[in-house]
């Protein structure tokens, strides 16, 4: 029987958002008035704490939980470890390393990526534990095909195939008192997004819309901006820290039900935050990774 192919159009399905440990994700995300999952362990020595938003999107904080597990799952060619060990050796251990879309064909996915010559490497499956906001627990398993530019070591893309779900109700995680109900933008920076933008639309399999300034691309209706570094600047007031070339994840924007009370929350929280142009914005700390932008739907 025949394999479906990827989603199409194309769907983003998650981020990932390196951190030291989860104990700081947790109270800086809960700070920020996120939700935050249970952790969850993976077999090869990462963990995560998710943040799961109504639209279906999730925030994937990853720290190192078994530096002999991470250690060995390199060693059997794990790119998802070993591109985590890269970025944090290069960056430090708070970053937007990855963003991944939904796939029905991880597998079909590895070949196209092989075939038209940005593979980052051997595909990856794995299972591992669920655990919703009651208590109940069920095993997930998933197949990844990693995708990327070698000239943009610090983002890496990959599709994520659930082979099989848990059937746990995520109701409860996917209400947040900072009243975010889905991902609206992904920012993304490169001083010539024209001569880096190929890999992204290789990914998305989806046409650029072209500007002077940025580059932009739709996944099911997030808006995936490749900004020259000044333009992020001008519009978000949050400059590029990479010093090399090469694409670089770096922000996501948020709808909130209501901006009402969000700055007052974050100034008792202790957030650093500005106001500007109709958005609350929250430059990258420890424990959050990317700077998130927060505006009303």
């Amino acid at each position: 029987m025949a394999r479906k192919p990827r989603i199409s159009p194309a769907q983003l399905d998650h981020c990932v958002l390196l951190v030291r440990d989860l104990a700081t994700a947790r109270a800086r995300l809960s700070a920020l008035g996120f939700t935050v999952a249970p952790d969850g362990v993976h077999p090869f020595g990462t963990a995560n704490c998710c943040v799961y938003l109504a639209d279906g999107f999730f925030l994937e904080p990853l720290a190192v939980a078994s530096k002999a597990a991470a250690a060995k799952a390199m060693r059997n060619e794990n790119v998802f470890v070993a591109r985590d060990r890269a970025f944090r050796l290069r960056n430090g251990d708070n970053g937007f390393s990855a963003l991944v879309v939904a796939s029905d064909d991880a597998i079909a996915d590895h070949r196209r990526y092989r075939k038209g010559g940005w593979s980052a490497g051997r595909k990856l499956e794995f299972a591992r534990a669920f655990t919703d906001a009651q208590g109940n627990s069920g095993k997930a398993s998933f197949r990844l095909a990693f995708c990327s530019d070698p000239a943009s070591p610090d983002a890496l893309f990959f599709s994520c195939e659930r082979v099989a779900v848990p059937h746990v109700d995520r109701t409860a995680l996917q209400r947040h008192e900072n009243g975010v109900t889905g991902l609206s933008q992904v920012i993304v920076s490169e001083e010539q997004p024209a001569r880096f933008a190929d890999v992204m639309e290789y990914i998305l399999d989806t046409a650029p819309v072209k500007t002077d300034a940025e580059i932009g691309f739709d996944a099911s209706g997030v808006q995936i901006r490749i900004m020259k570094p000044d333009t992020m600047r001008n519009v978000f007031a949050i400059a590029r820290e990479a010093r090399d070339r090469g694409l670089r994840l770096e922000g996501l924007v948020f709808h909130v039900s209501s901006l009402a009370g969000l700055a007052e929350r974050f100034k008792a929280n202790g957030v650093e935050h500005s106001a500007r142009l109709g958005r609350v914005i929250v430059p990258a700390a420890p424990g959050q990774g990317a700077f998130f932008v927060f505006e009303e739907a």
